[in-house]
């Protein structure tokens, strides 16, 4: 993502940056101390004129190599390590920090006069469904007429104005600074999914919520976290009185259930069968072709929403009621909600059909997890008497120890498995394919192209009336990075062009 900044004029010294974090000033001249920033930043590249600079240590390599990238930009100051001080040895004054990353947000909040008490948040986190939930909250908003914010996988939305993503959860400086927009444009709600790498890395630092829900949790990340217990723990401190007084968890997730026992915050619980939980599903019933559920839905208080639900896929009921559930406590009318059910639908990339006069069902998904694909595989198959045709690879440079899981779930859940590449980054696609098949060997209906394009050309071939063809993986996204370089690539471009070449 770009710089984007407020229009709101504002200014601190480094005396009161010092002052704020309780360091000395001694050793600072009086120049030094009065030197004036008017804008934070955490990465190089967005570094504007009288930016106060963090220099961090990263994965590969200190921030404060990239100094003088950052000085030429107009950075006037800089945060940092010991490390980071000697590598910029007197380029710019600097203030040392023994966990700089552990200050950022409380600075650019302090900085930015806290944003976040400026309007009602919410934070949503869990493995799968933060984004369609988000989607579904930002619709039912829409339908009250709320402008809001909108922070994701998907992009950023502020109002009507939208910009790219670089990352599901922004870092820490930027999330300030959106949000401080947010407040100036007076947006009174902003929703966001809160990733684990996000939380465990401090970027919500200075954040607060009105309330923060919890999706499920799943197998992923595991090239981070390296045991789901870690994952677990860094989503559970989203739910702390740190970031937010009141929780939405659903309980028919494992680690939903154990969240809410043991969340010292208030809970409201989220079920789509427990009618014990304070919002349940009384009935659930699917309807003919595709078309989605009727439902009658049971909300904290005894509140009563019932209507057609137009999502399809089992998982899809889990991010709806979670969506109604952070809608009504957020203040949303639920007659407004009855009456505007049969409207929502799920954001780009998410079980998204591709129609262009074919005789088959043609579907795109983001699904990437060994849960989200078996989600996706099941509800396909419901779409169809006839074969579910799947496209799937997995991710390089992530969690490896989850590519055979995905294609054991692919194997079983499709009747032509077809193993491919997704975003190979530094790996060989190869090889991330091996890993997938581990004991499978390809056969008529377990396919191996290594080639995107050409997997879902086979896909495409292989159907017949009746059949679903649905490509994994990759969803809304629109390229595919290879080596360090991403190539222009759109899962649901390349189905439809498959489509008309073959028609």
């Amino acid at each position: 993502m770009s710089s984007i900044r407020p229009i709101t004029h504002f200014e601190r010294t480094l005396e009161e940056l010092l002052n704020f974090v309780g360091a000395a000033t001694d050793g600072f001249s009086p120049e030094d101390l009065a030197t004036k920033f008017t804008g934070v930043s955490d990465d190089s590249r967005d570094v504007e004129p009288g930016d106060l600079f963090f220099a961090l240590a990263g994965g590969a390599s200190h921030g404060a190599a990239h100094i003088s990238s950052a000085k030429g930009a107009g950075a006037v100051a800089v945060v940092s390590d010991e490390q980071g001080a000697a590598i910029i040895a007197g380029q710019l004054p600097s203030v040392v920090l023994s966990n700089p990353a552990r200050w950022v947000g409380a600075i650019a909040s302090w900085f930015y006069q806290a944003p976040f008490r400026g309007i009602d948040a919410v934070g949503i986190t869990g493995t799968n469904g933060k984004t369609t939930t988000a989607a579904l909250v930002e619709q039912i908003w829409g339908f009250a007429d709320r402008a809001c914010g909108v922070i994701g996988t998907i992009g950023i939305r502020i109002g009507k104005d939208e910009l790219p993503a670089r990352f599901t959860t922004p870092q820490a400086a930027q999330l300030q600074s959106l949000v401080a927009i947010m407040r100036e444009r007076h947006l009174k709600n902003l929703v966001m999914e809160v990733s684990s790498h996000a939380i465990a890395q401090r970027r919500i630092g200075g954040a607060r919520y009105l309330l923060a829900a919890f999706t499920n949790l799943t197998q992923d990340h595991l090239d981070y976290h390296l045991t789901m217990e870690n994952y677990f723990q860094a989503k559970a401190e989203l739910f702390t009185s740190q970031f937010t007084d009141l929780a939405l968890i659903n309980i028919d997730d494992a680690y939903g259930a154990r969240l809410a026992r043991s969340c010292e915050i208030q809970v409201d619980t989220v079920s789509r069968l427990n009618r014990s939980a304070h919002w349940h599903y009384e009935e659930i019933d699917q309807l003919a072709g595709g078309r989605g559920y009727q439902v009658r839905i049971r909300g904290a208080g005894g509140i009563l929403i019932e209507g057609r639900l137009p999502l399809i896929g089992e998982h899809n009921l889990d991010n709806a009621l979670l969506a109604i559930a952070i809608a009504v406590t957020t203040g949303v009318d639920p007659l407004v909600i009855a009456s505007h059910l049969h409207l929502l639908h799920a954001p780009a990339g998410r079980l998204e059909p591709v129609e262009i006069g074919q005789k088959f069902v043609a579907l795109v998904d983001y699904a990437h997890t060994p849960d989200a694909v078996s989600h996706a595989l099941a509800t396909a198959a419901q779409l169809t008497t006839g074969r579910v045709i799947a496209v799937l690879g997995c991710g390089g440079d992530r969690d490896a120890s989850k590519r055979p899981i995905m294609g054991e779930v692919l194997v079983k859940g499709a009747s032509v498995a077809i193993f491919t590449s997704d975003n190979p980054r530094s790996e060989e696609p190869d090889e991330i394919i091996k890993q997938m098949l581990g004991n499978f060997e390809p056969h008529d209906d377990l396919i191996v192209q290594s080639d995107r394009r050409g997997a879902i050309a086979i896909a495409v071939a292989e159907a017949q009336p009746g059949d679903v063809v649905i490509v994994l993986g990759k969803g809304h996204e629109l390229g595919q990075e290879i080596k360090g370089v991403k190539l222009p690539f759109d899962d649901r471009i390349e189905l439809a062009r498959a489509i008309e070449a073959l028609a």
